[in-house]
């Protein structure tokens, strides 16, 4: 047996490691598939006090942690290359705690996303970030990345529903940060700075999350929009006349996916791109303005078509359209690219980013879908047919640094949910300047003063 697999076992007797190399390719990688993944071996903690021994064990042994939750991550965020000690939180799943006066729900970072909602649900309330992986992704690693998802318009992202965090850090310490105060000026607000940390300032344990109450009824609209200079007119006029929780879109190669995935297609004649829309509509009078507002598009010759939800089956068919894009896509391993500008920088990027891609990509398939209400754009490059994997990620690399330049020339982010981890480290000068860099480095050393938590991401220590 491997000198440190007999230490653990001897130091931490309770605590079950799994080291089969089955286990070690399963728990060593996450969606990304670009590092061959040779951890030393697999922990399951049971409680805060488990996770707290593994880092004081890893302190003592010089040995690397990373923090395993559903693995969903893009970008290496969860990948063990380097013999590192993966710490799996799946046995810590259970929510622990709610209060119905501050509407909060304590729960620990293995709870998937799905069980969280659904236990909101059993209190009559909601916890309001969603996305796609809502079935496989845990809370930990939305909280790792700050995720976003679908309806940030008007919810934000994961960082404004976390009123606490206990977290243990590279020292081995347990930090309660907020205790789920709404109000604290007391110094730093430390729960802050771990959301979005992808794990390299110490690992979440517990997690107190706000619930709200459910949205109105609600309606979908999809329309089939013909030329790129309309997306944002659309979005202005939807904005401007309905109340939105989601405004999506997708172009023409992302609808023949989902649609050969088993998706159906609600037009005869296809379009360029596709936006589709959720707003309240609790009654009649703001039905008759969401048909307003198609019918003013239809006029300006903005969209081409469209179709208005009729019940919550034809909501949910059409919302597939959307949110079944990154499974369609699942089996040709695209090359991705998560990156976010200002929502007014959206149409001249765009369309400098379509005509870079014609140039630099010719003759790939390229998948264009996001969150383009809060800018957030998801592009995707499907590996043609005879490129090895190697030659594949090299060109994308390249142009992938092109984009890195043109995003720090207008102040937009390499990565907009997904985390920087070992995919973009590269590029995170283009959206941190030298001297914020210099204070995350200091930052980390503070916390982690021993580079135990999640090495090599982010940035190189």
């Amino acid at each position: 047996m491997n000198h440190r697999l007999a230490s653990f076992a001897r130091d931490l007797p309770r605590l079950e490691l799994k080291s089969g190399a089955a286990d070690l390719e399963f728990y060593g990688r996450d969606w990304t598939r670009r590092w061959r993944p040779a951890p030393l071996a697999i922990a399951f903690p049971n409680d805060s006090d488990d996770v707290q021994e593994i880092v004081r064990w890893a302190v003592r042994e010089g040995v690397g942690l990373v923090p395993s939750g559903g693995r969903t991550g893009l970008s290496g965020g969860a990948v063990a290359a380097n013999g590192e000690l993966v710490v799996s939180f799946e046995r810590m799943n259970r929510v622990l705690d709610f209060d119905p006066v501050d509407r909060i729900l304590t729960v620990q970072p293995g709870l998937v996303l799905e069980s969280l909602q659904r236990s909101a649900a059993d209190h009559g309330l909601i916890y309001p970030v969603d996305f796609a992986a809502r079935g496989s992704c845990t809370i930990g690693g939305n909280i790792a990345t700050n995720a976003g998802g679908i309806r940030v318009i008007r919810y934000g992202n994961t960082r404004e529903w976390v009123a606490g965090l206990k977290v243990v850090d590279g020292n081995g310490e347990l930090l309660d940060l907020n205790r789920g105060l709404i109000k604290n000026s007391s110094g730093y607000d430390l729960r802050h700075l771990l959301v979005g940390a992808e794990g390299t300032l110490g690992m979440v344990v517990e997690a107190s999350l706000r619930l709200t109450r459910p949205p109105p009824a609600s309606n979908v609209m999809l329309f089939a929009v013909p030329a790129m200079d309309a997306l944002m007119r659309v979005f202005e006029v939807c904005r401007s006349r309905l109340d939105l929780s989601a405004f999506e879109f997708f172009n023409d190669r992302a609808l023949d996916h989902v649609v050969r995935h088993g998706a159906q297609d609600p037009f005869e004649k296809s379009s360029s791109y596709y936006l589709i829309t959720e707003f309240d509509a609790p009654d009649e009078a703001q039905q008759a303005v969401a048909f307003e507002v198609f019918e003013y598009c239809s006029d300006q010759g903005w969209i081409e078509d469209g179709v208005i939800s009729q019940s919550s089956a034809q909501a949910a068919a059409l919302g597939r359209l959307r949110e079944g894009i990154p499974e369609s896509l699942a089996s040709a391993r695209p090359y991705k690219n998560d990156i976010s500008v200002r929502i007014s920088a959206i149409p001249a990027f765009m369309q400098s980013m379509r005509d870079m891609f014609a140039r630099e990509y010719p003759g790939y398939d390229v998948v264009w879908f996001g969150h383009i209400g809060d800018g957030n754009l998801h592009i995707n490059i499907v590996r043609p047919y005879g490129l090895g994997d190697e030659a594949f990620v090299e060109e994308c690399e390249r142009v992938t640094a092109l984009l890195s330049d043109r995003l720090a020339r207008c102040g937009g982010s390499i990565s907009a949910e997904h985390g920087i981890g070992l995919v973009k480290k590269k590029y995170l000068h283009g959206t941190r300047s030298a001297a914020e860099i210099s204070v995350m480095r200091g930052i980390r050393n503070v916390l982690d003063p021993h580079g135990i938590m999640n090495p090599g991401k982010l940035f190189d220590a």
